[in-house]
């Protein structure tokens, strides 16, 4: 099954909420972690997340298929994304996460795709899928993500119109 196309904005190039997306994708390539996955994040729309990420050997298990660690930062990040796009104050953290592989993923482009399901005050509800380079879905995955008390304007990275906060 090929990715779905990526959706329109919903919003308003120069509104708060587009100002939000950018932002988070900022915190988003500012994390450490993403120094060991070739990745870009794109907010298209409320609710909406999209990761491309590049795997190689080096995420391979011993069998020669990429390790599970990599389906799970993928799908929780896609989801994660998707959720925190409708929250604009607060950092979310998740709190589980349920996937399900259903075919073994190799070198290439891989894309995924998160969406809010549900939840509007402390915990949301948000799924994500991944499609390999053939248009293939590999992987899918539900988790819910709670309310921190952490600011994300306190976050480095996290800069709302390019400044610093």
């Amino acid at each position: 099954m090929p990715p779905d196309p990526a959706p329109k904005p919903a919003v308003d190039p120069g509104s708060g909420a587009t100002a939000h997306f950018r932002a988070l994708e900022s915190l988003y390539a500012a994390a450490p972690i993403n120094q060991l996955f070739e990745s870009r994040l794109t907010i298209v729309a409320p609710g909406v997340a999209r990761i491309e990420f590049d795997l190689d050997e080096r995420h391979f298990h011993a069998a020669g298929a990429v390790h599970g660690t990599s389906y799970f930062k993928m799908l929780d990040d896609a989801a994660f994304y998707a959720a925190n796009s409708l929250v604009t104050d607060r950092f979310l953290l998740t709190t589980a996460f349920n996937l399900l592989f259903t075919r073994p993923l190799g070198s290439g482009r891989v894309i995924a795709e998160g969406r809010w399901i549900n939840g509007k005050r402390r915990v949301h509800v948000a799924d994500a899928r991944l499609i390999d380079a053939q248009g293939e879905e590999a992987a899918r995955g539900t988790g819910t993500f709670m309310r921190s008390r952490i600011p994300l304007s306190d976050l480095p990275g996290y800069r709302l119109g390019g400044g610093d906060g």
